[in-house]
């Protein structure tokens, strides 16, 4: 897919949104994996930008953080984080913000709220937490349904950063339906 000139700050904008989000102070409720506003940020970036452009919102803001940048929660950044427990997380944010694009854009005829819900929970939670829970599962050494188990305390965070994006999302389609790719 080719890039217009339009697409390069509204990428930009979401990059910085994930970065800025990372500013929240993370909650540890399982020892290692922070609880985040910034998959927030990369739900709204698919949401808004569409598959294509809001995957590459997150691989960008990826690279900044692979480059040592400490953009993650709690000032974290650098190649380490690629390879520590929650790597898979990060993995998940790519294919969550490509599948919550996809989805949207397959369900024109539902109303935006059914379907940005749809395409939050499929993106935004199932999208993240496979690739999480089995990374973190093998590179701790801890039984994968046990790992899964313990992922259940973030779904009421996930849950709640969900409604929030399906009530951004409307009030953006509200206010200027043009910024919304899909």
């Amino acid at each position: 897919m080719k890039l217009q000139l339009r697409d390069y700050p509204r990428i930009a904008i979401f990059v910085g949104l994930i970065a800025a989000l990372g500013v929240v102070p993370a909650v540890n409720i399982v020892p290692g994996v922070p609880v985040t506003a910034q998959t927030l940020g990369v739900m709204l970036a698919g949401a808004v930008l569409g598959s294509f452009r809001g995957t590459l919102a997150v691989l960008i803001f990826e690279v900044l953080v692979l480059a040592g940048l400490p953009l993650l929660a709690g000032g974290r950044g650098g190649a380490a984080v690629f390879t520590g427990p929650t790597a898979g997380y990060l993995i998940g944010w790519l294919i969550g913000a490509w599948l919550i694009g996809a989805v949207i854009a397959a369900l024109p005829k539902l109303n935006l709220a059914v379907s940005s819900l749809l395409a939050f929970i499929v993106g935004g939670i199932v999208a993240i937490y496979v690739p999480g829970i089995l990374w973190y599962a093998y590179s701790q050494g801890f039984p994968i349904l046990a790992v899964a188990q313990g992922n259940l305390v973030f779904l009421v965070g996930d849950s709640v950063k969900i409604v929030i994006a399906v009530l951004v999302l409307l009030g953006i389609k509200a206010a200027y339906p043009k910024a919304l790719v899909n």
